[in-house]
C-alpha cells in the first residue's frame, strides 16, 4: 500500500503537474487510511485486498471522530482518484472507493442584517465628497436590486432605464435578467454620477462605460468593492460576518419577511434552481420564531 501510494503521488508530480499544497493534501488523506488499516488490521492490506465494506468502516470512523461533511468528502475523493490510478497501473482490479457516497453537506444559514442594520450600513458613506456618493450609489444598488458583486461592477450606462426603474444585469453564464431599482437607489445613483470620473478613451470609442469607477476612471474590482465595504462594516459596527454577498442575502430574506413569494425571488436573483433559493425561507422561519419567541406572552412559559 505504502509503494503504490508513492507511486501515486509521483504521478501526480509528474504527469499531472499537481502543486506542493495538492500533494500534501492527498499524502494526508492516503496515509490517514493505512495508519487506520494498521491499527484496526494489525497489518496493511495491499491495495487490491480493500473491499467497499472495509472503506466504508473508514469513512465510519471518520465521522464517528467527528472530522467535519467536507473534510470526509475530500478524503473519499482522495481515495477514488487514487484507486482509478491503481485500476490503470494494474494494481488494482476494482475500485473499492467507487460506491462511496459523500456525507450529506449541512447547508448553513447566510448571515443576514436586520431592517436597522441596513439602514444604517446604507447612511454610513459620507454624502459630502465624490468616493462617499459613489460608496453609497453601490450600496444602494446592491441591496435595492439584490446584486452580487460581479454584477454590480459590470454595470455600464445602456444598463439602466430610470424612467421604468429597471435595470439590466448579467448574471452567471452571461444569463441576463431585469432587476427593479428602488427610488433610494436611483437617487443615489443620480447623485452620484455628476463627479463621477469618465475615461475619455471609453467615450471617444462609442462605448459603453461602467458605471462604478475608481478614482482613475476604470472599472472597480470586486475585491475593491469588498474592501469598501469593510470600511463601513467597522464603522456602522456590524457583525465582522457581513460581507458583500450579505446585502444579496438581506434583500432576498426582507422580500421573504414582507410576504414575496419564493419563484418571484427566485427569479429576482436570477437562481436557475429554486432549491438555492429556499435557503432563505429557512432563515424567514428562524427570523419569525425569533420575533415570536420576543414577543409572544407565553411562548417561554
Amino acid at each position: 500500500m505504502r509503494r503504490a501510494i508513492a507511486r501515486f503521488l509521483t504521478y501526480l508530480a509528474s504527469e499531472r503537474n499537481a502543486s506542493d499544497l495538492t500533494i500534501k493534501a492527498y499524502r494526508e488523506d492516503l496515509f490517514g487510511l493505512v495508519d487506520w488499516l494498521e491499527l484496526n488490521h494489525g497489518r496493511i492490506p495491499a491495495p487490491s485486498e480493500l473491499s467497499p465494506h472495509d472503506l466504508r468502516a473508514y469513512q465510519a470512523a471518520l465521522q464517528q471522530a467527528d472530522y467535519a461533511r467536507s473534510t470526509i468528502s475530500r478524503k473519499l475523493a482522495s481515495l477514488r482518484s487514487f484507486y482509478k490510478f491503481a485500476m490503470r497501473e494494474g494494481i488494482a482490479k476494482i475500485n473499492p472507493a467507487k460506491p462511496l457516497r459523500n456525507p450529506r453537506r449541512q447547508r448553513k444559514l447566510p448571515h443576514v442584517l436586520t431592517n436597522d442594520e441596513v439602514g444604517r450600513l446604507l447612511l454610513t458613506p459620507p454624502a459630502g465628497d465624490a468616493a462617499g456618493l459613489r460608496d453609497r450609489a453601490i450600496l444602494e444598488t446592491m441591496y435595492s436590486a439584490g446584486l452580487r458583486v460581479s454584477e454590480l461592477v459590470g454595470l455600464q450606462d445602456g444598463d439602466f432605464d430610470f424612467d421604468e426603474q429597471i435595470v439590466r444585469v448579467r448574471g452567471k453564464g452571461r444569463k441576463e435578467r431585469i432587476a427593479p431599482l428602488g427610488s433610494f437607489a436611483i437617487k443615489a445613483i443620480q447623485r452620484y454620477q455628476p463627479s463621477r470620473i469618465r475615461d475619455p478613451k471609453t467615450e471617444s470609442l462609442g462605448r459603453q462605460a461602467p458605471v462604478f469607477v475608481n478614482r482613475f476612471g476604470n472599472i472597480l474590482t470586486t475585491r475593491s468593492v469588498g474592501r469598501m465595504l469593510e470600511k463601513y462594516i467597522g464603522i456602522a459596527q456590524l457583525d465582522s460576518r457581513t460581507s458583500p454577498h450579505t446585502l444579496r442575502h438581506s434583500f432576498a430574506t426582507h422580500l421573504l419577511d414582507r410576504g414575496a413569494d419564493i419563484r418571484s425571488v427566485q427569479e429576482l436573483l436570477g437562481h436557475k434552481s429554486l432549491a438555492t433559493t429556499q435557503i432563505y425561507t429557512h432563515v424567514s422561519a428562524t427570523n419569525l420564531r425569533q420575533v415570536y419567541e420576543r414577543a409572544h406572552p407565553r411562548a417561554n412559559i
